[in-house]
C-alpha cells in the first residue's frame, strides 16, 4: 500500500487575509492588473476582486485609460 505524502500547510488558514496581504493589496490594486496581484498574493483572481470590492478599492483613472477604458 502506498504511503500518503504530507502536504505543506499554509501560514494562514484558508481565506484569511494577513495585514501584510491587505497592505500589499491597497498598494498594488489601483495601478496593476488584478490577475498579477492575485498571483503575487497566491490567491485566486476572484478572491482578490471580492476583497478589493469590500474594501472599496478602485482602479485609478490612469490605469483604466491605459486599458482603453475611462
Amino acid at each position: 500500500m502506498a504511503k500518503k505524502k504530507k502536504v505543506a500547510k499554509k501560514k494562514t488558514p484558508k481565506g484569511l487575509w494577513t495585514k501584510a496581504d491587505i497592505s500589499l493589496l491597497k498598494k498594488l490594486f489601483p495601478n496593476n492588473a488584478t490577475s498579477k496581484i492575485a498571483a503575487k498574493l497566491g490567491r485566486k483572481t476572484d478572491a482578490v476582486k471580492k476583497k478589493a470590492s469590500r474594501m472599496k478599492l478602485r482602479k485609478s483613472k490612469k490605469y483604466l485609460k491605459s486599458l482603453g477604458r475611462s
